[in-house]
């Protein structure tokens, strides 16, 4: 049921059923509505084609392997999330309360991991004195693969990403030395006497 929390390991981890019709921390495009799912959704799926396009090149030009987990988990995560944008709500309606259309779903979210929750001391700058909740985002597994994805590419980015790597993947970016032996033909030809063949 919408809303409805389960306990898992006490207090720190939670089953917190939502609906998130945004992207992280439920940020909209253009405020939300129809015009800013459609185009949130629309954006998902072109960003998918261009990682799975990526993510081939990169297999078949043997890329490092790291580089290759990550982007599936980047990949995987981003496709679960369009597969709740674009059918979420015509084929699943919770307590048949909403129906959605076409590419406006709602990506559910439900793990809640608050690890720490209280009032901060009073002598910290800013925020002294205020309810705070350390981890308070609701996400879901495609978040996690995402969020594992983008950490691995950023820690191993010096092996995903130097040079030879990419050129190990993308092929070398070096052009062939130019083949001299035809010029130095021609200019030996060149200078060979040509007979006279006007009269004397």
């Amino acid at each position: 049921m919408l809303g409805e929390i389960l306990p898992i390991f006490g207090d720190w981890f939670k089953i917190y059923f939502i609906e998130n019709d945004g992207m992280a921390y439920g940020m909209k495009l253009f405020g939300g509505g129809k015009v800013g799912k459609l185009i949130l959704t629309l954006f998902r799926i072109i960003v998918s084609f261009v990682g799975f396009w990526y993510l081939v090149k990169s297999i078949k030009n043997n890329a490092h392997w790291g580089l290759l987990l990550s982007l599936s988990l980047v990949l995987a995560g981003a496709l679960g999330n369009i597969i709740d944008s674009v059918f979420y709500g015509v084929i699943y309606a919770a307590d048949n309360q909403y129906i959605g259309s076409w590419f406006e779903g709602q990506v559910v979210d439900m793990f809640y991991a608050p690890l720490w929750e209280g009032h901060l001391p009073e002598w910290l700058p800013l925020w002294g004195g205020q309810f705070f909740v350390f981890f308070s985002p609701i996400w879901n597994f495609a978040d996690a693969c995402i969020t594992v994805g983008v950490a691995v590419m950023i820690i191993g980015q010096n092996s995903f990403f130097s040079k030879d790597s990419i050129e190990m993947a993308f092929g070398s970016s070096k052009s062939a030395p130019p083949d001299v032996s035809n010029d130095e033909e021609s200019t030996a030809e060149s200078t060979k006497e040509t007979p006279n063949d006007s009269p004397q």
